[in-house]
């Protein structure tokens, strides 16, 4: 009797496709690399340089994923604008330390390799590095038969940038009777997808059939880099604000110092159809509030004699607006008034 060979294929991952993938890589980096010295993709480690006009570099890392909006894009079987999201995640919270991103690696583990779809999430990933001015450096394709079910997988990114010691935004720059302006968000960006995915799951919608929710849920996070480096270079903002998880409340605090306090006016936050949608649908203010960033991407804290200067950077989509200022308080945050749902 013919003794049974154990492969590493037959056990579920595809070393081969593995390979092929990595190959689709190297030539879109190689595409995008321009006068970068090193070719990194499909080696052990990424070499990068730092760049010289920094006097005094400081390295900055951040690390984050995309959450549960993976199963909207698997509902959808679309997959083009979550690596977009990806990239946007780590960036945008490099720059609130004022670091200019320089690299980014990604870490895809799936259940089974299919090349289509990582194909279409890699593209995504080159976007989202070429809208922040990063290289995609490397990376990690873990095929985990057994760990995931079929067609799910999960997606991680990290980011590395740099910035100048006396550039560094430090909580010390924020003074009282400093601006708090919101920026725009492009729409629920990649936080509170559970509590999305649980109000389809209740309201028994279609999504598929649902035209304003599938534009909508997959609308890729705004990426601030370039507004917002705009603005450091020129000593116009004292401080930021990423608008992730946890919301307004929950990261303007991460930057407000001992002794004073961000005085945020809800009645003149601008939201959005989609954030309406989800109030809707019986969530309270309170529960809006810390899942969703309800219109408000990013925040910048500034000296008010520079406000007009500012919003000069800006298109008129994303166009900064007053939400509130810096008092001398404990609380970190104080929400004043109600956002105008209607």
């Amino acid at each position: 009797m013919k003794k049974q060979k154990f492969t590493y294929e037959k056990s579920g991952v595809n070393i081969n496709a593995a390979d092929n993938f990595v190959k689709f890589i190297s030539n879109i980096s190689s595409k995008n690399k321009g006068k970068k010295k090193y070719g990194n993709i499909g080696g052990f480690g990424s070499i990068s340089d730092i760049p010289n006009k920094f006097k005094k570099p400081q390295i900055v890392s951040c690390t984050d994923g995309v959450g549960t909006k993976i199963e909207i894009a698997n509902t959808l079987s679309k997959y083009d604008t979550i690596g977009i999201d990806l990239v946007a995640m780590s960036v945008n919270d490099l720059i609130v330390q004022g670091a200019k991103p320089l690299l980014f690696l990604d870490y895809i583990s799936i259940n089974k390799i299919d090349l289509k779809k990582l194909k279409s999430i890699i593209q995504g990933i080159v976007k989202g590095c070429k809208i922040s001015d990063c290289e995609l450096v490397g990376g990690e394709t873990a095929e985990m038969p057994g760990t995931y079910e079929k067609g799910k997988f999960d997606l991680a990114g990290f980011a590395v940038g740099v910035v100048d010691k006396k550039k560094i935004l430090d909580k010390k720059n924020i003074m009282k009777n400093d601006l708090v302006l919101a920026i725009p968000s492009s729409g629920v960006h990649s936080n509170g997808y559970s509590l999305v995915r649980y109000v389809l799951k209740k309201k028994k919608i279609n999504l598929k059939n649902n035209q304003f929710l599938k534009k909508e849920l997959l609308r890729p996070t705004k990426i601030y880099v370039k507004e917002v480096l705009n603005l450091i270079n020129n000593n116009l903002i004292n401080g930021c604000a990423n608008i992730t998880g946890g919301g307004l409340a929950g990261n303007i605090k991460r930057v407000i110092p001992d002794g004073m306090a961000a005085d945020i006016n809800l009645n003149k936050i601008k939201t959005k159809k989609i954030f309406r949608w989800l109030k809707k649908n019986n969530i309270e203010d309170e529960e809006m509030l810390k899942t969703f960033n309800c219109g408000v991407g990013f925040c910048l804290i500034v000296n008010p004699k520079n406000l007009n200067k500012i919003t000069k950077f800006f298109t008129k989509e994303f166009k900064p607006y007053v939400i509130g200022k810096i008092i001398l308080g404990k609380n970190k945050v104080k929400l004043n008034g109600k956002i105008d749902w209607s």
